[in-house]
């Protein structure tokens, strides 16, 4: 790729089939803080390049690329491989056929595709012309290397790492290496009455598992994909039986498909799937259920009629816990129909039926900012919004899902900062009607497309999340498990046991080293401390603000509002009709593997100077 110039502009597209939308944003963050333009597609683009060839469809996109003064483009398109190529084929000759590089007297000087490895290699075969290709293994330097950002425009921040993570890289390549991990087995969680009944639940499971010291728990998130929905769910089925016999499988999350989640029980006719499981009836969660004995198991929530859904959960699956995601599933992020006021009040309305059964909740929310952008202080503020509106609720057991690695250039030393403001905000909560319990999991786009290098890099977030509360062995509680795989292919149930294996040896080994004083006691790392201290502060004045400001605060309307204000950041999210202009407007930055809001000149703006501005503007 040529170097680029100053006034370039970038467009990035993907299909409205591919819900995949963090790699758009981490490619989009780092072009701007090399000082670049970028446009994320809307829906009415998305849909185009979908269905490139329909009478019209090519005019729309290249009306957008000239309004924007476009001059490069990207394709991103995370699912199957073959239908990646083939959409990228039809863009690209369009392109090439409508004389749209500038090769030809166009606008475009070059163009790049971002997908699975597979679908990278489809299109490398199947073009003469060279295509930069991204795969998903690149660090900061090499993505913006290869879109031709000069060096002088990369900021140490994003050419820099941190000791900390090179020497958990570097403990995690001896477990992978060693190879010693592959014959761990599975704890024994079963000396109770009600393991593995209608009536077990993740709350005495953790309870007794705590008594026998074989915390964490392990949940994992399954569903292969077919073309054929009856042969898909058997293949779920079949895998869900081999997958409990195993016993390392503690919680089963069933990877629904989109059309299971907005669209249950109906009549698909021709809706694209878009991966996942297609469960399309009650019968099925059924056979699952009785296939998945003796583990619990959960699974995703509906993005409308939520509430209705969560009933038919708890009767066929009997669901561990129930996921809701307030502000997003739904207009946000396009997973749903629901306008956003709409959706938080189904989502409301939802944790009190939560509430009156008894089951946990777990707040789906505080990475889906981090996806779009949002800074370290809204990562923690929206977790701690809806845990404290579950206890007004009266939900009794609220589990808190931390995804480290988000975005995947964060440093660790970050992330702990981050984990324990947030296990120090939200366990204040806590009293004799509400009990918090802890849930870690690796990021979404963290792991390389290679096999191996994934593996470490799960070693190594296995020993991440132990740094969290280093010498609280009963912490955290649950592990979710992201496989090894998850850049490329779907986990099948080899690939989901050796992952565990990876975790529960790394997890062990880790705790052996500290003891032995082996490794460093993160408990007192400096670094860490300081930045602690920090986002306590700021996030502690960004609740006491909001909650002597916003009148209904823990309300649909009170939460819709902090969202509709712009208190909540979140910059990069797709909202091309400008509805909500003051939560994109602020600009964030990595720097020093943390997010924080930015000025129009690049420097630091703080929660609380953002925050008096916004009430400020609210009242003119």
């Amino acid at each position: 790729m040529n170097m680029l110039l100053p006034n370039d502009v970038f467009g990035l597209v993907k299909t409205n089939i591919d819900a995949h939308t963090l790699g758009i944003s981490t490619v989009s963050n780092l072009l701007r803080q090399c000082g670049y333009k970028t446009v994320i597609s809307n829906k009415i683009i998305s849909n185009a390049v979908e269905n490139i060839r329909r009478l019209n469809n090519f005019g729309i996109l290249k009306k957008w690329i000239y309004e924007n003064e476009i001059t490069n483009i990207g394709f991103s398109f995370r699912l199957d491989p073959q239908s990646g190529k083939e959409y990228f084929l039809e863009i690209f000759y369009q392109l090439k056929n409508n004389n749209m590089f500038t090769k030809d007297g166009g606008k475009i000087n070059s163009i790049f595709f971002a997908g699975l490895p597979e679908t990278c290699n489809l299109i490398k075969q199947s073009l003469k012309e060279i295509i930069v290709c991204f795969p998903g293994d690149e660090s900061p330097h090499d993505c913006l290397t290869l879109l031709g950002v000069p060096l002088e425009k990369v900021t140490d921040e994003l050419l820099s790492g941190n000791n900390y993570d090179k020497e958990r890289i570097n403990f995690a390549k001896n477990i992978i290496d060693n190879g010693e991990y592959i014959k761990t087995f599975p704890k024994n969680q079963s000396n109770y009455s009600n393991y593995g009944l209608k009536t077990d639940s993740v709350i005495e499971r953790i309870i007794n598992a705590n008594k026998n010291n074989t915390l964490p728990l392990i949940r994992s998130h399954v569903g292969p994909y077919n073309d054929n929905r009856i042969d898909a769910i058997n293949q779920f089925v079949d895998w869900t039986e081999q997958l409990a016999k195993s016993g390392f499988l503690d919680i089963l999350s069933i990877g629904t498909s989109q059309l299971s989640q907005s669209n249950f029980n109906e009549d698909w006719h021709d809706m694209p799937n878009g991966g996942g499981v297609p469960i399309n009836n009650p019968h099925e969660f059924d056979m699952i259920w009785k296939a998945a004995r003796p583990m619990l198991v959960r699974t995703y929530a509906g993005t409308k009629n939520v509430q209705q859904l969560a009933s038919i959960y708890e009767k066929h699956l009997f669901n561990a816990w129930h996921a809701l995601s307030f502000w997003w599933f739904c207009e946000l992020d396009g997973r749903g129909e629901n306008k956003l006021l709409e959706n938080l009040k189904q989502h409301f309305e939802t944790v009190e039926y939560i509430a009156s059964i008894s089951k946990p909740l777990e707040a789906n929310v505080p990475h889906h900012f981090s996806f779009r952008g949002g800074d370290d202080v809204t990562y923690i503020l929206s977790v701690y919004l809806t845990a404290k509106l579950a206890k007004i609720k009266g939900i009794k057991y609220f589990i808190v899902q931390n995804m480290l690695n988000t975005p995947k250039h964060t440093w660790g030393i970050q992330d702990l900062a981050k984990s324990r403001v947030i296990l120090k905000l939200i366990k204040n909560l806590e009293n004799n009607n509400f009990k918090v319990y802890f849930q870690t999991r690796a990021g979404l786009d963290y792991f390389s497309p290679d096999y191996e290098k994934a593996k470490v890099q799960l070693a190594a977030v296995t020993a991440l999340m132990d740094d969290i509360e280093p010498y609280n062995e009963n912490n955290p509680e649950i592990v979710h498990v992201v496989n090894y795989s998850e850049a490329i292919n779907l986990a099948d149930p080899v690939i989901i046991n050796e992952s565990i294996k990876i975790t529960l040896f790394s997890l062990e080994q880790y705790r052996k080293l500290r003891k032995t004083n082996k490794i460093e006691d993160m408990t007192h790392n400096n670094e860490v401390n300081i930045r602690y201290m920090e986002l306590l502060e700021e996030t502690t004045d960004a609740i006491n603000f909001l909650e002597k400001n916003i009148s209904n605060l823990y309300t649909p309307e009170g939460f819709f509002k902090i969202f509709y204000d712009g208190y909540l950041n979140v910059p990069f999210l797709i909202d091309n009709e400008c509805i909500y202009s003051n939560a994109t407007k602020h600009q964030t930055q990595i720097i020093n593997g943390s997010v924080k809001t930015v000025d129009d000149l690049g420097n630091i703006y703080s929660t609380t100077k953002r925050f008096e501005n916004i009430y400020e503007n609210s009242k003119i």
